[in-house]
């Protein structure tokens, strides 16, 4: 369970760099039509099949999509320090984590995974960005097992690129 930041605990930081709070993708007008019309089929759907809450959330989820969209996301601190890693405002202990592994491959994919103990807390997903993955690799290698193993990343990450997501 993360917890707020405290200077005293969080010691020396190894390495360091912004993340956008997510991604912001650009699309065209085509994207908009294509995902307003299958919007509304799913919608009408819903509410022909009685399930008024799918269409609820249907309709609440395209217009968070549309706002999010208009927005810039905010810019959020990662740090891999000897004691944990700081997101934001938010300090996780390093036994709080199983593994981390890194999918590497450019341009399209450059993501850090770190997979937490606890099978209800999700893995977090931090961009790379411009940093060297071999870096990120040897920082956290200190604390946290490094599963290389992993060869693809995770579907939900797949399909929310390609289909512009958040």
């Amino acid at each position: 369970m993360s917890k707020p930041i405290d200077q005293s605990v969080v010691g020396e930081t190894h390495i360091e760099w912004a993340v956008p709070e997510y991604e912001q993708y650009s699309r065209g007008p085509y994207w908009y039509i294509i995902m307003s019309s299958l919007g509304i089929i799913l919608v009408i759907y819903a509410v022909f099949t009685g399930n008024f809450l799918f269409a609820l959330i249907l309709i609440l989820a395209g217009i968070i999509m549309f706002l999010q969209s208009h927005q810039v996301p905010r810019q959020i601190a990662f740090k891999v320090t000897e004691t944990g890693i700081v997101l934001g405002r938010k300090f996780y202990s390093y036994n709080e984590f199983e593994e981390f592994y890194i999918f590497y491959n450019p341009p399209e994919v450059k993501m850090l995974f770190i997979q937490p103990i606890s099978m209800m807390q999700p893995a977090l997903r931090i961009p790379l960005l411009d940093q060297n993955p071999l870096e990120v690799k040897f920082a956290l290698r200190q604390y946290i097992s490094e599963n290389t193993e992993k060869s693809e990343e995770p579907t939900a990450d797949t399909l929310s690129r390609r289909f512009k997501i958040q």
